[in-house]
């Protein structure tokens, strides 16, 4: 997938390497707006400092004030408090400004690496998402846009700010006063941080424990639920619970160790803390003794003190929040140097299409290197003809489709749409070509009219409508409460597996594609709705080039060729009646076929419960 060019290709390797890959979208080339919007954040957060750091003087000079004449004192109290008050008012002021004028930039910042990331998601290959937990990794990417919002706001408006603070502090008490409080103060800061870093870096693993034990949880539970009916089926609610409790039972140990380690850390903060402010006011008071420092000084230094210890109490926290938002934004980001194992060549253009003809030539594949499914696999489908690929379970048809598809790239061999090597055009311009009904049929938890709309998402009410009477599913549509706006539940459980194929088949017929397949496409229907269905089919792929995958023969009987697939070799292929009079592979599973329904006549299934 092509990377836009203000963005990096982030190769996340540590903290450093998290920052840098989310520095560009904090800067995003050509887009001024979002850098006028830094530079003045920038300035109203020094602003905001300074103003802050003058307040103390302020004050000073108020208890100064009424220290000194009275007429002469209570006249500059005034002032002096009147300046206090609008540098109170100025920080304040100047920190909102900063958190609004930032509130785009940071915002854009998590809607563009989310957009990036759900788009590189989908160019990946199907092999990735077939080995990944949906629910854990929707909780990684949960995790890290979150985490952008959280490291911005402590790392910019808390920890640089706070810095910033500290050196002017101490050139303040430096330039007022002596070294040795400007030394006092930076010396317990820098231990404060120090004990800090080093005691949050250790409670991270902890952390960590409990981020991993977390996603595993969940990924259990979005597991189980999706799969509720099968739990049901087999009662076997308190096993899903006990895997549950396993994931759950882990995070509380974690949790435990984690809260204890806090304690800890709060503990050492607070002692560090206490004696470098002994310090400091035992200094103060022996000024004060000697005559060198005023009651202003001592409450200068003692404000100044409350000013930048308010904030360091905090800062276990915020590095805490810091360390986890930068590990949250790594795994995220690590999602991005995931290679797609199938892409758009350099320089690939689109699919031109002309009749259509589909071909596959000496075709070899195998999902595991150990373990090859597809072996010198040729045949074509004629424009306008209609070719079946049938055989037993595991002979690899299913895998034809994926490879027309190109969810996976042939090890030999090519497949070539119009002689087109389908690897030389974009899989864009590819699959929009061809049309697909599926085996097994997955809905939008969405309406039925956006389910069927959603193989062409611009097509009018009547269209829709359309694709749904040649699908054989509009009267049945009407007939629900909230008709073509009706729910369908997650991954269409509302709908019987019939209707679900056939909101499938309406879907397919909307796109109207110049090759269609069928994939099982009828494998959930009773006999006598697969013979309607299988009727508009014929009718839908007249003059376009199809290709059938089937398990039922009676389905493929008209074909202009039906191939017989047997551990990913073609052992027959030819017409109905040919392969018939062969007396081969094909008439074996034809005969097996017409005994089982022939059983199923005599001896009927007992009556079950309607589908929903």
């Amino acid at each position: 997938m092509s990377k836009a060019p203000h963005q990096p290709d982030p190769k996340a390797t540590g903290d450093i390497g998290t920052l840098r890959a989310l520095a560009p979208y904090l800067w995003p080339a050509g887009e001024w707006d979002i850098k006028t919007r830094v530079v003045l954040a920038m300035v109203c957060l020094a602003l905001a400092k300074v103003t802050n750091v003058y307040a103390p003087i302020f004050y000073k000079h108020y208890i100064d004030g009424l220290s000194a004449d009275v007429g002469v004192g209570v006249t500059l109290a005034l002032g002096f408090v009147i300046a206090y008050g609008a540098a109170t008012v100025g920080t304040e002021m100047f920190a909102q400004l900063r958190d609004a004028l930032f509130a785009k930039v940071s915002q854009r910042a998590i809607r563009t690496v989310g957009l990036r990331i759900f788009r590189h998601l989908h160019a990946l290959a199907l092999r990735f998402h077939l080995e990944r937990r949906t629910g854990g990794l929707s909780r990684v990417i949960e995790r890290g846009t979150k985490g952008i919002e959280r490291l911005l706001s402590f790392m910019l408006f808390n920890i640089l700010p706070t810095l910033l603070e500290m050196v002017m502090v101490a050139a303040i008490l430096w330039t007022l006063f002596n070294f040795w409080f400007a030394a006092v103060t930076l010396g317990t800061v820098i231990v404060y941080i120090f004990f800090t870093v080093v005691v949050t870096n250790w409670r991270l693993k902890f952390r960590k424990q409990m981020n991993q034990n977390d996603e595993a949880a969940y990924s259990k539970a979005v597991d189980s639920l999706l799969n509720y009916e099968t739990v049901k089926y087999f009662g076997n609610e308190e096993h899903e619970a006990r895997r549950f409790d396993v994931a759950l039972r882990a995070y509380e140990k974690a949790a435990v160790r984690s809260q204890a380690s806090l304690s800890l850390l709060n503990i050492g903060q607070g002692l560090i803390i206490a004696v470098g402010q002994i310090v400091i006011m035992v200094m103060a008071g022996r000024g004060v003794v000697a005559g060198a420092m005023t009651i202003g000084d001592v409450v200068l230094v003692n404000t100044y003190l409350m000013q930048l210890y308010r904030p360091l109490n905090f800062f276990g926290f915020v590095y805490r929040e810091i360390k986890q938002s930068v590990i949250d934004m790594d795994s995220m980001f690590r999602l991005l140097d995931v290679e797609g194992e199938v892409t758009d060549r350099p320089g690939a253009g689109p699919l031109k299409l002309d009749e259509g003809r589909v071909a596959f030539r000496g075709v070899d594949f195998g999902y595991d290197p150990r373990r090859p499914i597809l072996r010198e696999v040729s045949f074509a489908v004629e424009p306008g003809k209609t070719v079946a690929i049938v055989g037993p379970t595991g002979a690899g048809k299913s895998t034809i489709s994926r490879l027309l598809f190109r969810f996976y790239d042939v090890e030999a061999g090519a497949v070539l749409i119009d002689g087109q090597d389908i690897r030389d055009v974009t899989q864009e311009s590819l699959r929009a070509a061809i049309g697909i009904v599926p085996q097994d049929t997955v809905l939008f938890n969405d309406t039925v009219f956006y389910n069927i709309a959603y193989g062409r998402p611009d097509a009018t009410r009547e269209d829709v409508e359309e694709a749904a009477r040649m699908a054989n599913i509009h009267d049945f549509v009407l007939g629900l409460p909230d008709g073509y706006q009706s729910m369908v539940g997650e991954r269409g459980l509302k709908l019987s597996g019939g209707e679900k194929q056939r909101v499938a088949i309406a879907r397919t017929i909307l796109k109207r594609p110049r090759i269609l397949l069928f994939d099982e496409a009828t494998s959930a229907l009773d006999t006598n709705t697969e013979r309607e269905i299988q009727r508009n089919l014929d009718a839908v792929a007249k003059g376009r080039t199809t290709l059938v995958i089937a398990h039922r023969l009676s389905t493929v009987v008209n074909a202009d060729e039906i191939i017989v697939l047997d551990r990913g070799t073609i052992a027959e292929r030819g017409r109905h009646e040919a392969l018939l009079a062969q007396g081969g592979m094909y008439a074996g599973l034809w005969k097996k076929q017409r005994e089982a329904i022939e059983s199923d006549s005599v001896n009927p299934p007992a009556a079950g419960p309607e589908p929903a």
